[in-house]
């Protein structure tokens, strides 16, 4: 049994290694760009961020952190978390229109709904001593929903003839609800020797954790058209119903401790 857990507990040390990225000291060139590939957790003596270089968290995991002794950053520098958008839906199937004289077209089908935006990150980090020379711009925004599908055009009907009326158009397809818009990101800032961060807010530090659009609904298929008779025509399909617009994502938290 002391095996087993002996072994569950290396298993754990290993996994956790693996996932992160030990440095003593990181610095970034302008317009240098650092990803985490294969992280979710930096942990550096020295994190310096020269002009216009950013950092790009992993958005494969929910949770990333930093820790950083020192953290120096320049101007119009990022960090950047925010997620994907949705897909927008697919168009529903077609109706069939009718080819046979005296039969009515085969209605659309409603689309496919849009998909949701996905949530941002949450970041942590835990620092000793920021300074901010220039502006750093956190970007927590979650992601927009898709756009509802169209609903499928409605078939056609088919011709008439003296004995017997012209089909009617069948109704097109009802469109599709959008996707919802994906959560912000919650932004954790711990730090120890630091100057009081809620005067860098909006200035040196510009944090970007709102909530994703949620995605529009659906255009309704257009109707088929009436088949045409000698006789008596027959009637147009009437457009498919507009989906549903779908809600906006929730806005992140920012959690400030001075230590």
């Amino acid at each position: 049994m002391h095996r087993i857990v002996s072994i569950i507990v290396l298993i754990f040390i290993f996994q956790t290694g693996k996932a992160q990225v030990r440095l003593s000291k990181l610095e970034l060139k302008p317009h240098e760009k650092f990803t985490f590939a294969q992280t979710d957790i930096l942990v550096v003596d020295t994190l310096i961020m020269h002009d216009s270089s950013s950092l790009f968290l992993n958005m494969d995991k929910a949770e990333n952190y930093i820790h950083a002794k020192k953290m120096i950053v320049a101007k119009g520098c990022s960090i950047n978390g925010y997620a994907k958008n949705g897909k927008q839906g697919k168009t529903g199937e077609e109706g069939f229109s009718q080819q046979a004289p005296c039969r009515s077209g085969l209605p659309g089908k409603t689309g496919f709904a849009g998909e949701p935006g996905m949530n941002a990150v949450t970041l942590s980090l835990y620092l000793n001593d920021l300074r901010i020379y220039g502006s750093l711009t956190i970007n927590l925004n979650g992601g927009d929903g898709g756009k509802g599908g169209r609903g499928g055009k409605g078939g056609d009907g088919g011709a008439g003839t003296r004995v017997c009326r012209a089909g009617n158009g069948a109704d097109g397809g009802d469109g599709a609800d959008g996707g919802s818009g994906g959560k912000g990101g919650t932004l954790n800032i711990s730090c120890k020797g630091c100057n009081d961060i809620h005067l860098m807010m909006d200035h040196q530090l510009i944090v970007k954790n709102y909530g994703g659009f949620g995605g529009l609904g659906g255009d309704g298929g257009l109707g088929g058209q009436a088949g045409l008779g000698p006789v008596v025509d027959g009637k147009n399909g009437k457009k498919g119903r507009e989906g549903a617009h779908a809600p906006d994502g929730k806005v992140g938290t920012i959690n400030i401790i001075h230590n």
